[in-house]
């Protein structure tokens, strides 16, 4: 049967960013499939809340209150997901961001944080989960979260969308190095309905604005960003490495104009 492909049973997932949003979504998901997961955020009470829906979906969750800005706790995640499960299959890097700002008024340093943040951030995990998952499972999968902001300029995106197209590279880069034993994928979301999304979402003249823009003429939600993650994680996308998928509504364009006047 062909769905018997989306199912990860047994195997152990560990998603960063998993309090809410796309990484709540892609554990739960993973869950349903199948997967144990590690859940790793800044807020305890919001993993408690996932993991009560991963333990509905009949699996078990490891819950890693961290501040994933700091390298050394979010490598830190490989060898808590072996300890806990006895084995590691598929990481997702979902953690990162950065606030919109006008260039001139982006600093050097902003841009070092927004790498660190969206990129070392993710390198120190991928380093640190490739011995267990070789170890353990024999291969695996490892998933980027970049953006659509890292392939289409926009204004007041320039750290952000610097960083996530540097997340995309890599993420091409990483499959070469780790191939054929661990394929490397990435999702470059369009705008999703997230808590990062809320407020301008809240403004009907914001969100119709987005709506019109994208093609499809509606935001995503964070399941349509889940059904991608399990497909490229899982034996369905097992000929896929070094691709980034683009759910993002069809745009070609930026569908949010931040209003930056012209100098």
């Amino acid at each position: 049967m062909i769905l018997d492909r989306f199912r990860i049973d047994g195997q152990v997932a560990v998603v960063t960013g998993a309090g809410r949003g796309l990484g709540a979504a892609i554990a739960v998901a993973f869950a349903e499939a199948g997967a144990d997961v590690v859940i790793a955020a800044r807020t305890k009470s919001q993993l408690d809340e996932v993991a009560e829906r991963v333990t509905a979906a009949g699996r078990q969750a490891h819950v890693v209150p961290a501040d994933l800005s700091d390298i050394e706790a979010t490598a830190a995640l490989a060898a808590a997901a072996v300890e806990r499960f006895g084995r590691l299959d598929i990481v997702v890097n979902n953690v990162g961001g950065a606030l919109p700002c006008p260039l001139l008024d982006t600093t050097p340093q902003s841009l070092v944080d927004a790498f660190n943040f969206n990129v070392t951030n993710a390198h120190a995990l991928v380093r640190a989960a490739v011995p267990h998952i070789l170890e353990t499972a024999g291969g695996g999968s490892i998933l980027n979260i970049t953006s659509t902001m890292g392939r289409l300029p926009g204004r007041a995106f320039v750290a952000y969308g610097t960083a996530k197209a540097a997340l995309a590279h890599y993420t091409k880069l990483a499959a070469l190095d780790l191939n054929p034993r661990i394929r490397v994928n990435a999702i470059a979301p369009g705008s999703i309905l997230t808590s990062a999304l809320e407020i301008v979402a809240a403004n009907d003249a914001m969100r119709t604005q987005l709506e019109t823009k994208t093609p499809l003429h509606r935001i995503g939600d964070p399941e349509d960003i889940a059904a991608a993650a399990l497909y490229l994680v899982s034996p369905a996308g097992k000929y896929l490495t070094g691709k980034v998928l683009e759910p993002d509504g069809g745009l070609i364009t930026p569908n949010l104009d931040l209003s930056i006047p012209d100098l």
